[in-house]
């Protein structure tokens, strides 16, 4: 971490509170979420809305975890490529999620999915590119408005995020590393 952050056993109020939620759900306090408390101020607001985007989103968790594993690819980050690839790969298997990271056209998901993660991919590339064709295209798919919404909020949050991480250096948590060291270097964006 490039940024001083309260480590848990220093933490405090909303902090601490924060911290003790992770511990018992993870077992640790992730670097995503400590790097945060250089600004505690922030913490409770980006936890909150994470949970209320992911816990309420529109398409189901799988989706939201596709989406997010595209979106940290574009960015790129390399931590939140590692730390989505391995969650993802719990719900839907270690070979799709790779396939879905090397091409999510070509990974066996449904023809809906392939026009989400498309959508995600514009937004985190280049959302001024963005046009009236692009949403009747997704309507198309059957996305609803709601839908669309949902997928623009989850890849622009993505985005958001995994850039904030990055800037101040968060790092991989060992368990979040794929035992083969190609697929390692593969979700590797940059040489830290």
């Amino acid at each position: 971490m490039f940024i001083q952050t309260i480590e848990p056993e220093q933490a405090e109020g909303a902090v601490a509170a924060i911290y003790a939620n992770e511990l018992a759900s993870m077992g640790r306090v992730m670097q995503a979420t400590q790097c945060w408390s250089a600004r505690p101020d922030m913490l409770v607001p980006i936890e909150h809305l994470l949970q209320q985007l992911r816990d309420g989103f529109s398409l189901g968790l799988l989706n939201f975890r596709l989406i997010t594993l595209v979106a940290a690819k574009y960015v790129p980050s390399s931590y939140c490529s590692q730390v989505y690839f391995k969650t993802l790969s719990g719900m839907i298997g270690r070979e799709q999620a790779l396939a879905v990271h090397r091409d999510y056209r070509n990974a066996g998901l449904t023809d809906q999915q392939v026009a989400m993660l498309a959508y995600a991919e514009q937004i985190t590339v280049d959302a001024s590119r963005i046009g009236q064709a692009d949403i009747d295209s997704l309507r198309a798919a059957g996305l609803s408005d709601l839908n669309i919404a949902d997928i623009a909020l989850a890849a622009s949050f993505r985005n958001f995020l995994s850039r904030y991480f990055d800037a101040v250096g968060a790092e991989v948590e060992p368990e979040f590393l794929d035992g083969d060291l190609a697929v390692r270097k593969e979700l590797s964006m940059s040489a830290r």
